[in-house]
């Protein structure tokens, strides 16, 4: 099969949301002794962009954008560890911490944020839900990550962004390690009020944010 060839059933794979015709496809560029950052970058990102644009025009809702993020999620699952092997480890958009603030257990939105940032090239450390606010500085300080993303699902949980936020201040690490904060009840202003860099609204609009957050 010729390598164009290729790289266009990635794209359609991730854009149809089909995880096992991506798995095969990734096996199949390491059997074929493939650059695999090229076939990361032509073949499997146009994809999660196309998903992207769709998502943006209406044409994708929540289902659709989470099963092409998750096939996406897979297929790096299975090319990371070869360039790893290979010393030849994917150029990062950036390092990020992630996780539902402590007393929160909800982590379906964040569990797309962060599938959408990985897909995008993102390096993520996915803490989960229910996160105690000191890990998130912590990790980030020992992973020297340069944004947290704190999701919070309930209004009584939003003040743990707040809190982390406090914590980089009181460590002198405020501006050195951006903060970016989502959810359901959080809203611009929230973001604005407790001094977060940036705010998403959902997981396209987050991915944005981060990307300008880096390139600032």
């Amino acid at each position: 099969m010729r390598v164009e060839n290729l790289y266009k059933k990635m794209e359609k794979s991730i854009i149809e949301g089909n995880k096992e015709e991506a798995e095969r496809l990734a096996r199949e560029a390491i059997a074929q002794r493939l650059d695999l950052n090229e076939v990361i970058n032509k073949g499997f990102v146009p994809g999660i962009l196309e998903v992207g644009r769709l998502w943006e025009e209406g044409e994708y809702f929540l289902p659709e954008l989470l099963t092409s993020a998750e096939c996406m999620k897979s297929a790096m699952s299975i090319l990371e560890p070869e360039l790893i092997k290979s010393g030849n480890k994917r150029k990062t958009e950036g390092k990020v911490v992630i996780g539902t603030v402590e007393g929160d257990i909800h982590d379906i939105g964040k569990n797309l944020v962060a599938a959408m940032l990985t897909a995008n090239g993102f390096e993520v450390i996915d803490l989960g839900a229910d996160v105690p606010l000191n890990m998130f500085v912590d990790k980030a300080v020992q992973e020297d990550a340069n944004i947290i993303c704190l999701s919070a699902l309930l209004t009584t949980t939003m003040i743990g962004q707040k809190k982390v936020i406090d914590i980089l201040k009181l460590k002198s690490l405020k501006g050195k390690i951006k903060v970016m904060v989502g959810g359901a009840p959080v809203t611009k202003e929230w973001a604005e009020r407790i001094g977060a860099d940036g705010y998403g609204e959902n997981a396209i609009e987050a991915v944005k944010i981060a990307k300008y957050l880096m390139n600032r």
